[in-house]
């Protein structure tokens, strides 16, 4: 297993026609299994015409490993789901789906085209995505004084995380997301200076 893991940022779609059938590869970045199967199922609202919706996802678990799942989608066994799955092992990408929509041209593909077709939407969508370093974020929450908040705030911006919640009493409670790496040395940090 890869010790460095890659995801998406953003959203990301492809098109090619092969054979007249038409091929969407969309990539989009995912959080768990119900918000992966979620964006499918808007894709599917988007394309309520399309005769196969194929997909594979790999997602890391709260608790370390990895999920990954496929499916053919009506193509015949081994033709659809896993020609996708392979590039998102083949990149270490997780946190990720790929879901890749058919319009059939009335010319059938057979099971090796129809296998290249799938990958070679699945590539084509990572080859257009903007991938970057996976980082495990941690989420925590802190009592500060009021004085702290500023240079809370500016230690976060430095190391890419953020306040999503904060609550003013006599001092000042954060919730925040942070690298999980960095969670140790903040809370030190915060907690020392008291």
């Amino acid at each position: 297993m890869a010790t460095e893991f890659y995801t998406v940022e953003t959203t990301t779609e492809v098109e090619y026609e092969i054979k007249k059938s038409r091929f969407i590869g969309v990539i989009m970045p995912c959080q768990s299994e119900d918000d992966a199967l979620r964006k499918l199922g808007q894709l599917a609202r988007q394309h309520p015409q399309a005769n196969h919706l194929a997909f594979a996802w790999r997602i890391r678990q709260p608790e370390g490993f990895l999920t990954e799942r496929f499916h053919d989608a009506g193509e015949p066994s081994g033709t659809a789901g896993r020609p996708i799955l392979a590039p998102l092992e083949g990149q270490d990408l997780i946190n990720t789906v790929i879901g890749v929509i058919r319009y059939f041209g009335g010319i059938k593909l057979g099971t090796g085209g129809l296998t290249r077709a799938y990958g070679a939407a699945a590539k084509q969508a990572i080859a257009e995505a903007n991938i970057v370093k996976w980082v495990e974020m941690a989420q925590m929450t802190l009592e500060i004084d009021y004085a702290q908040l500023q240079l809370l705030e500016y230690q976060l911006k430095q190391l890419r995380g953020e306040i999503i919640e904060q609550n003013f009493t006599d001092k000042v409670v954060v919730t925040l997301v942070l690298p999980a790496k960095h969670q140790q040395a903040i809370r030190q940090q915060f907690i020392a200076s008291y």
